[in-house]
């Protein structure tokens, strides 16, 4: 799937937090989105998701203006997101979790659980544990395998190694990493090595702006750890 964001602004009332915000995301690549805290990183993935209303600009999907649409059809779309703070359904076991997904996609698929459950083995081992009595790590997982139940084209991830122990970031990062050239990946990230490791191209916000951009190769630590927190 390809992704374009073209000169898109917001506002929150008289308050500008995005402005003219361009980046085109290929088919199979993973573009990682920096930027420090209020930088504008998840309001722009909120107007991509259709949670926020852009004040102008467009985003179209494989040529295709879905700027206008309501957040159920950008997900039947082929949009999977997996937001900052995983927001699992707390009080539902691991697996009630992952079928509520299934279902709301169509529950027609039945090799999707088994896939996702070999990129998460946690998951099955956990199957009846309530999602709340996850450890952080944990929850990550099952956050981004619910995502994977609809086979999302494009697959949407918000600071994903946020508060997560090292060996599960590694976990994180082979099952992206595995993604890459099978569907497109929007990765917004504080954490530099993370997102170098896992990047085709980058983009840096900073005051709700693109300051930088490039391929991932050519990422310099040192050139853009001003805009970062690291």
């Amino acid at each position: 799937m390809q992704l374009a964001i073209e000169n898109l602004d917001h506002h929150y009332g008289s308050a500008q937090s995005l402005r003219s915000i361009s980046f085109e995301i290929g088919d199979g690549q993973c573009l990682t989105l920096l930027g420090r805290n209020g930088a504008g990183k998840t309001t722009m993935l909120r107007c991509l998701t259709g949670l926020l209303k852009p004040s102008g600009g467009r985003i179209t999907l494989d040529g295709t203006d879905i700027t206008a649409w309501p957040s159920f059809r950008r997900c039947r779309g082929g949009i999977g997101y997996v937001p900052q703070g995983r927001e699992i359904f707390s009080d539902l076991s691991v697996g009630e979790n992952l079928l509520i997904s299934y279902k709301a996609h169509g529950g027609k698929d039945s090799a999707v659980l088994d896939e996702v459950c070999e990129m998460f083995p946690v998951l099955r081992q956990m199957w009846r544990r309530r999602g709340g009595d996850l450890s952080g790590g944990q929850q990550q997982q099952l956050a981004i395998g619910r995502a994977l139940m609809g086979r999302p084209r494009l697959l949407v991830l918000d600071e994903p190694t946020e508060g997560i122990q090292p060996n599960i970031v590694k976990a994180i990062e082979a099952v992206i990493a595995s993604l890459k050239g099978r569907i497109s990946i929007l990765l917004v990230e504080q954490y530099f090595d993370f997102a170098q490791t896992l990047a085709d191209r980058y983009v840096v916000l900073n005051r709700g702006s693109v300051v930088a951009a490039g391929a991932g190769k050519d990422m310099d630590k040192n050139e853009l750890s001003r805009f970062l927190s690291i």
